[in-house]
């Protein structure tokens, strides 16, 4: 019988003007970027918790702690790798990723082929496993105030 595991992951981000806005791996153009010690990319956050949390590999912040300066301003996409290495060392592939990402502005639906290639690309899965929605929050909460961007996302992975 085949072992699945689902994860689940949650990540928020202030937005400020003066940085960059990287989500899903690619930069959007926008007056605002979301702050962090990393490239602070919402959407590959939680990815990466959702996965551990799948292998019970515990979360971002245990493996990349944001007290560590060789991980000051790195690039998500090389946490992601790493996160996918040490879920295959425990012998697990992805099924699928559902995501969902809150942000007022600017539109993320443009972005979306764009996110799952480059995604797809980094995990070595296909982009047919990933999943991408976006959503605002009519104008309510520190979202709807452009103040920040929360994300979302399931994995399932199974052992092979």
């Amino acid at each position: 019988m085949t072992n699945f595991r689902i994860g689940f992951g949650y990540d928020v981000h202030q937005l400020k003007e003066g940085y960059e806005f990287w989500l899903g791996g690619i930069k959007l153009e926008h007056e605002k970027g979301a702050v962090g010690h990393s490239d602070a990319d919402t959407l590959i956050h939680v990815i990466c918790d959702a996965l551990l949390g799948a292998a019970n590999l515990r979360d971002i912040g245990f493996h990349f702690s944001d007290k560590d300066p060789k991980y000051k301003g790195i690039d998500s996409k090389i946490l992601l790798k790493e996160v996918m290495a040490l879920v295959r060392k425990e012998g697990y592939e992805i099924g699928n990723l559902d995501t969902t990402i809150c942000l007022q502005i600017p539109k993320v639906n443009p972005h979306i082929p764009e996110m799952k290639k480059c995604l797809a690309t980094v995990m070595e899965i296909p982009e047919n496993n990933i999943s991408i929605k976006a959503t605002t929050t009519e104008n309510l909460g520190f979202v709807g105030r452009q103040e920040g961007i929360s994300a979302y996302c399931v994995a399932l992975i199974y052992h092979q």
